[in-house]
């Protein structure tokens, strides 16, 4: 009996043995690679995205609204800027005052307001002065929603000081009439305007009152070196008849003959021909490569109605804006991936691509010291430089 329970009480035991064996075992060492995944953090959804950006437009449009008006500065052609502020007047209900000026023209005045601009925006006109005036403290940042739809970065400030909304590229537009009459070839590359059988022939515009001038500054200096480029220009104007003061005016010129050979943008040429009817206007882009300007828009910092000019800058990202460029006399390739591209600057061989690498942020730094060291290279200027 004694025998029964010893054996007993050792089964007992054995099984309870066997109990604790099959009990949890230590967990594993958790390491980095054994640990779960963190759930991925909840995003808003695009319909959630869309509903709060459209929310926030109509925030920016009842404000805008309540300021009433806008006062636009445009630097592109007249015709455009009309219609386009037209448009935005229609759009809107909120009443639009514009004034045409060069990007010369703007700088000065809105440098000599310092800080109380009379006007809100700024529509058109190559970037090299509108960062002047940012680098001056005279623009406002805005982060535009509509931004979104821009071909780059290359194409706005990145703080938001300026948005592009259209390129254009540089070269000449010949009276080829004139130049047969004369016994010219048509020039076909930048050294080739240096020649002296073309003195007094060739129109460009004033350094110091268009965006356009300053380019073909920078555009000098970056191909050729500072100082190269600078004798250049020194080697130019002796065969420059008339500085227009505002960009387009040689290609205004050229199908009168009253300017055999203009430098500027070549989008204004096609202009000329297209709507003007000037058949005898030849463009040319230069043979050792050219440079482009980003046409843009910016808000005058300080001004008096900033929600009506920040809705002004989501409009000129927009194609109910920049699609009436082309209808009106303004065939520039536009820059946001929404917007119809005119047709008919292909058609002249114009390819916005086929452009040297231009150094935007060198022209930011320096170009009011180019356009000083210019100047003074030309001996300050002459009764050819047209100011009005």
């Amino acid at each position: 009996m004694k025998k029964l329970i010893a054996i007993l009480l050792t089964l007992v035991m054995v099984l309870s043995l066997f109990a604790g064996c099959g009990a949890a075992e230590p967990a594993p060492e958790t390491t980095p690679e054994t640990q779960a995944p963190e759930a991925p953090a909840e995003t808003e959804a695009p319909a959630e995205t869309e509903a709060a950006e459209a929310s926030n437009m109509d925030e920016l449009i009842a404000a805008a609204k309540e300021e009433g008006t806008l006062v636009v500065y445009g630097s592109c052609e007249e015709d455009y800027l009309a219609v386009a502020c037209e448009k935005f007047q229609e759009l809107y209900g909120i009443e639009v005052q514009y004034q045409r000026l060069s990007t010369g023209e703007v700088q000065s005045k809105i440098e000599e307001e310092n800080g109380n601009p009379s006007g809100d925006v700024w529509f058109g006109g190559t970037t090299d002065p509108y960062n002047v005036c940012a680098a001056s403290g005279l623009l406002e940042a805005y982060e535009a929603q509509n931004a979104t739809h821009l071909l780059g970065d290359a194409y706005r400030d990145p703080d938001g000081y300026w948005y592009g909304i259209y390129k254009g590229i540089l070269g000449f537009m010949v009276n080829v009439d004139e130049l047969e009459r004369l016994g010219l070839e048509v020039p076909q590359d930048w050294a080739d305007l240096t020649d002296p059988k073309y003195e007094g022939l060739i129109w460009m515009s004033n350094y110091n009152t268009a965006g356009t001038a300053k380019l073909v500054i920078n555009t000098m200096i970056q191909k050729y070196g500072h100082d190269e480029g600078i004798q250049y220009l020194k080697d130019l104007d002796k065969n420059i008849q008339v500085y227009t003061k505002s960009g387009s005016g040689p290609s205004k010129n050229v199908g009168t003959g009253e300017c055999v050979i203009g430098i500027g943008f070549l989008h204004d040429g096609i202009t000329q021909i297209v709507d003007n009817g000037y058949g005898n206007i030849q463009l040319v882009i230069p043979s050792s490569g050219t440079s482009y300007e980003i046409g843009a828009t910016a808000i005058f910092k300080g001004c008096k109605h900033p929600n009506a000019a920040k809705l002004w800058i989501e409009y000129a990202l927009s194609p109910d804006c920049v699609n009436q460029a082309q209808d009106n006399g303004s065939y520039q390739f536009l820059v946001i991936d929404n917007a119809t591209q005119p047709a008919v600057a292909a058609e002249f061989g114009l390819d916005p691509e086929n452009v040297m690498d231009y150094d935007f942020e060198d022209a930011k730094n320096n170009i009011t010291t180019y356009v000083e060291e210019v100047m003074n290279a030309l001996g300050g200027g002459d009764d050819r430089f047209e100011t009005e």
